[in-house]
């Protein structure tokens, strides 16, 4: 028979991971912090001299490339944007891509409201460029920024549905 209750034996392999925690606490305390005649004390070496890191270029439009090479590009404007006004609308990003250097014409962009008039829980665009699409979107709806390059649909279009008239 056990004088221990079945309370008493669960609570302990908890009262020994805490005593094996203590005790570890303890002997490094006791290794760091020594004190007294015994302790000693190095001359520190002065640090060597870091590299600074050589900051990189921002991506460049590539009008020869794919339009997977100008993703990178596509990004670096969206999210200058999206710096610049963080619940930016269709017409910001449509608006910096055409100062990007991307051709207006071959641009598409979805609504900023609903057709009830309420704002749009995110808010998609594209690129056609060189046979591909380059869509961007963003929202709350959609976790933030995202994008992807793909082929264009049959239609010769990026995005799916009725889109908005870029007419500005």
């Amino acid at each position: 028979m056990s004088i221990h209750s079945h309370a008493d034996a669960r609570r302990m392999p908890r009262l020994l991971l805490a005593l094996a925690a203590c005790s570890a606490l303890l002997a490094l305390t006791a290794c760091t912090t020594a004190s007294g005649p015994e302790a000693t004390t190095q001359p520190s070496a002065t640090p060597a001299p870091s590299a600074t890191p050589t900051p990189t270029a921002p991506p460049v439009l590539q009008p020869d490339g794919t339009a997977a090479d100008n993703l990178a590009y596509f990004d670096f404007i969206a999210q200058s944007v999206l710096d610049a006004t963080p619940d930016a609308g269709g017409e910001a990003f449509i608006n910096a891509l055409v100062a990007g250097g991307f051709a207006k014409a071959d641009m598409e962009v979805g609504f900023d409201r609903t057709s009830v008039d309420l704002a749009a829980d995110s808010v998609q665009w594209s690129v056609r460029f060189n046979g591909d699409c380059l869509i961007g979107q963003f929202g709350p709806a959609s976790g933030g920024y995202h994008s992807i390059v793909t082929p264009t649909l049959a239609t010769g279009s990026c995005l799916i549905g009725v889109t908005r008239p870029i007419d500005w």
